[in-house]
């Protein structure tokens, strides 16, 4: 019976969502479109290793039943996202096999030596900080093998310190607009710049970041006591966690490589200007460029290096869940659930923001960040055409998808990958409402104080209208 319990919720869904929409008013194709896009959804839920699969499946599902052509598939697959994250993916890349983030680590680990809640404290901050300036992956895999490194040397239980990380590691990721896809796929869609991310997403997210440390300080209190009284049997002995394999050449190098990069990004729109480009190009241009630079540094080994270190498997499954939520847009889906939002809200803008952010607080949390917002963006895109002033939309967005990934396991792919390294390392496994009890908390704490301090600035938003 228990091999039978997920295709019968995976079928339930299916028909209870297909009966809804018609009892709602959804045209036949209307209702085919979204059952697909749903048999994508749950499949990649239900069976996360064959996400491929299920997404390819239902892209030729809509295909033959003449739902979607080549050109839209095209159109919506999102190649501009896609070029610019395998450009980031060989850059960051490069700097993981020469150990530039190791090296970073274990200069601050050096630093603050075996004092577990400043050294806590200031894991997080590193974590938050390079998850904005590389990406969430790239940062939670170097900063679990730290924490990894650590937990062992002292035998102390790892999970409180992976969630710890994984929170500040979400959190840090709103503050650009390379810290994580959902940013890359905001940036590219709503027309924003890196400027642009600085001034309204990094501050809103280091108030959010403090706020992280001291909620988890407390919550996970006696763990790092425990830590302490470890540390405090071994006093001394710290060198271990220190040791990095590395040479200076390599390090010059990396430290040029990164300094470029993150400084073309974060200049990519006045060069923009200057050169009468259109908005975004450089940005893209700028992981392209520098993406290039680090293959030819490999020499030799360019071509083993670049297929090694660009995750294909993921970036193929976002080319195909683009294309298929593309479909839901292109059969008018999201026009009908844009005009049932703004239905519920009664005209009121703020209640509808309210609402769209608590969509994507739901969906994110249950659903992993990136498939929520590949969903909403069509959705925002039905709202503007109403009239509706969006840009706070695009920031709600954003934070709804970072802040409340750190709900659940799927809430994010960060949080997805730091379980696979703790089965890996450790054998152990996080039980549902383990990770969800002190997410849930972090996760509302942080979104509250976003969406705050986000309406506390409104009248600030470029274009914003007298009344909101």
């Amino acid at each position: 019976m228990k091999q039978f319990k997920t295709p019968l919720i995976f079928a339930g869904i299916i028909a209870v969502t297909t009966v809804v929409l018609a009892h709602v008013g959804f045209t036949a194709k209307q209702i085919i479109s979204t059952d697909i896009f749903l048999m994508i959804l749950c499949g990649t839920l239900f069976y996360w290793k064959f996400r491929v699969s299920f997404a390819f499946s239902g892209i030729a599902i809509l295909l033959g039943a003449n739902l979607l052509d080549i050109p839209h598939v095209i159109e919506f697959a999102g190649l501009d996202i896609i070029l610019f994250l395998v450009g980031m993916m060989t850059v960051i890349g490069f700097l993981e096999e020469n150990h530039f983030f190791e090296y970073v680590v274990a200069k601050v680990v050096d630093a603050i030596g075996e004092k577990p809640f400043v050294l806590m404290a200031v894991l997080m901050a590193l974590s938050s900080l390079s998850a904005a300036l590389v990406d969430e992956v790239t940062s939670i895999l170097f900063m679990m093998s730290t924490m990894f490194h650590i937990t062992k040397r002292y035998k102390v239980n790892p999970i409180p310190f992976l969630l710890m990380v994984v929170f500040a590691t979400n959190i840090g990721s709103s503050a650009t607009a390379v810290g994580n896809p959902i940013g890359v796929m905001i940036a590219m869609r709503a027309g924003l710049t890196f400027a642009d991310f600085l001034r309204w997403a990094a501050p809103i997210s280091i108030v959010c970041l403090i706020a992280t440390i001291l909620l988890c300080l407390f919550l996970f209190r006696r763990d790092i006591e425990g830590l302490k009284a470890a540390m405090d049997k071994k006093r001394g002995d710290i060198d271990e966690l220190k040791h990095v394999h590395y040479t200076k050449t390599g390090i010059r190098t990396c430290w040029i490589l990164f300094t470029a990069t993150v400084a073309c990004l974060v200049m990519h729109h006045a060069l923009e200007e200057a050169l009468g480009l259109q908005k975004n190009t450089l940005l893209l241009g700028t992981a392209l460029f520098f993406g290039a630079i680090a293959i030819l540094l490999k020499a030799n080994e360019a071509r083993e290096f670049f297929m090694r270190r660009v995750d294909w498997w993921t970036l193929t499954f976002f080319l195909a869940l683009f294309a298929s939520v593309g479909t839901l847009k292109y059969v008018g889906v999201t026009e009908q659930i844009a005009k049932g939002m703004i239905h519920i809200a009664g005209g009121g803008s703020v209640f509808l923001l309210n609402i769209f952010t608590a969509a994507i607080c739901l969906l994110t949390g249950f659903m992993d960040n990136v498939l929520a917002v590949a969903t909403f963006i069509p959705i925002l895109a039905d709202i503007q055409k109403i009239g509706v002033y969006i840009f706070p939309f695009w920031w709600a967005m954003l934070f709804g998808g970072t802040m409340y990934g750190n709900l659940t396991v799927v809430g994010s792919t960060a949080n997805i990958v730091a379980m696979g390294m703790l089965e890996k390392e450790s054998g152990q496994s996080i039980k549902f409402m383990e990770w969800m009890k002190p997410g849930f908390i972090v996760s509302t704490v942080t979104i509250v104080i976003a969406m705050t301090l986000l309406y506390a600035q409104f009248y600030l938003m470029p274009g914003a209208p007298a009344t909101f």
